[in-house]
């Protein structure tokens, strides 16, 4: 009988009037990685614990058909768990499954694909392809942001002290659900190196000179955010934002850093006087170094040839660069191209599924909301000398219309990867009336992807899914569903 590290968040107050269930086996891995219980009629969702587990849970939010919970004591481990390898385990809300099993976190997430396909889809699907397991299940990012504050989380066992406080000043991560608050982060395990190296000199830097950390309640504060990107090369840029501008002190501490780490090839600054942390509104100043960090992967189409990507300080790029090429393969081999096709690539971002298979047909559309994303698009076909990508700025409700289609022709093939919460009606009613022959539908959603395919299930049959873990030790996942028009008679051959 093992005691689990207590909760410093939770007054004793609030523990004694919500009620403690005793010996309670937990049965499943659920959303937002949180695990499921049951007691008495309820659902009760508990975050680091193990199907398999008999825990102890204490309430901490009764709802009218679930509790929220958290597990204070374990009775019985289970024999999928594994040793946390972090030792913010439990308090960071990153990696919550990082201590059951990566082969039973597979299983999980391939489940999860599949149980909202079935609960909430309710479309006929084909047996799910075995998940692609990340080749790396440490250090895979290509970027993190971290938070300076100067209201540090307090863990159990941590003497009181006043925001403001040297000791109270941290640089980290933000606690889930806490607006005000940072986990001060000695080592983490999801970027390589320098990212570790760089957060924790900057942080000494700014205690040795007394610099400011931000406080997100009055909005005051010197230092306010950090993020590092990398490429598999080793390229590195780093984004300091200042919360105002100090011209001096911000030329120091750049110059600190870029001498303390010549390995950073991209040092850019900005000011960020807002209230909130969005900067893809603001300048972004290049301090020293190049303007941005290039990502290469394979191309598909011509072998030995490499697809070079330029990575800005806003542009989107997926955030593990070797599962990214696996699931731009699996989008090329669902489509399976003849070279005569018309491709709409919707959500196209920086246009990394536009290039990646522009070589395989005759001409590819990409559309994206974001402007600067589609400067990217085009700054990317033209590093990679590619002509027949043609990309386009807007609401997509809006952009994807007839009179867009008679301009650039009906699509063969439609990609889709759109955001979290999918994709809005109207575009589903317009993909419907388009009539592609094929639907590839890239999502980082189940959820959502299921509740779109099924608006489309009249019209459409899926004859393929492909999970791929994009994220190892979280509950998110990626899936891949390739949807033949009804009309067409035989569907292509997946292997």
């Amino acid at each position: 009988m093992i005691t689990l590290p207590k909760y410093a968040d939770m007054p004793v107050k609030e523990r004694k009037q919500l009620p403690l269930l005793e010996n309670v086996p937990i049965l499943d891995a659920g959303a937002e990685g949180k695990a499921i219980a049951r007691f008495d009629d309820r659902v009760v969702f508990v975050p680091f614990v193990v199907p398999g587990d008999v825990v102890d849970i204490q309430v901490i939010a009764k709802k009218k058909s679930f509790y929220e919970g958290r597990a204070i004591k374990v009775h019985t481990f289970s024999g999928k768990r594994t040793e946390p390898f972090c030792s913010h385990f439990g308090t960071c809300g990153g990696c919550r499954w990082q201590n059951m099993k990566y082969e039973e976190q597979l299983f999980y997430k391939q489940k999860l694909v599949e149980d909202n396909f079935r609960r909430i889809g309710k479309f006929e699907f084909p047996e799910l392809l075995p998940i692609i397991a990340s080749e790396n299940t440490q250090y895979y990012r290509n970027k993190l942001e971290y938070t300076f504050s100067e209201r540090r989380w307090m863990v159990a066992g941590d003497q009181p002290m006043r925001p403001g406080e040297k000791g109270m000043l941290s640089l980290g991560f933000h606690v889930p659900l806490i607006f005000d608050k940072i986990l001060d982060i000695s080592h983490c395990y999801l970027q390589p190196a320098p990212s570790d190296e760089i957060r924790l000199a900057a942080k000494r830097y700014a205690l040795e000179n007394d610099l400011t950390f931000y406080n997100a309640r009055n909005w005051t504060g010197f230092l306010r955010n950090m993020i590092i990107r990398n490429t598999l090369a080793g390229e590195v840029m780093l984004i300091m934002v200042f919360g105002y501008n100090d011209a001096s002190a911000i030329h120091s501490m750049m110059t600190f850093l870029g001498e303390k780490f010549p390995r950073i090839t991209s040092l850019m600054y900005t000011i960020n006087k807002k209230k909130n942390d969005v900067i893809s509104d603001l300048e972004i100043q290049l301090f020293k170094g190049d303007p941005f960090i290039t990502e290469q992967i394979p191309s598909v189409v011509e072998d030995g040839k490499m697809l070079t990507f330029k990575i800005g300080p806003l542009s989107f790029y997926q955030t593990n660069p070797i599962q990214a090429y696996q699931l731009y393969k699996i989008v090329y081999d669902f489509a399976a191209f003849k070279g005569y096709e018309t491709v709409y690539d919707l959500y196209t971002g920086a246009g990394t599924i536009a290039n990646f298979v522009a070589a395989a047909v005759e001409k590819v559309i990409g559309i994206e909301y974001v402007d600067s994303s589609i400067e990217d698009a085009h700054e990317n076909s033209l590093f990679n000398g590619i002509a027949n990508t043609h990309y386009y700025a807007g609401d997509m409700v809006k952009v994807l219309n007839s009179d867009f289609v008679r301009k650039n022709g009906k699509p063969h093939v439609v990609i889709t990867d759109p955001p979290r919460a999918g994709m809005h009606d109207k575009v589903i009613r317009q993909l419907m009336e388009i009539g592609p022959e094929k639907i590839v539908y890239v999502s980082c959603n189940p959820a959502t992807q299921a509740r779109d395919i099924a608006l489309m299930d009249e019209y459409y049959r899926v004859v393929a899914v492909q999970p791929v873990d994009m994220f190892p030790h979280t509950h998110h996942v990626e899936n891949i569903a390739l949807l033949v028009k009804r009309s067409v008679a035989e569907a292509p051959s997946i292997s």
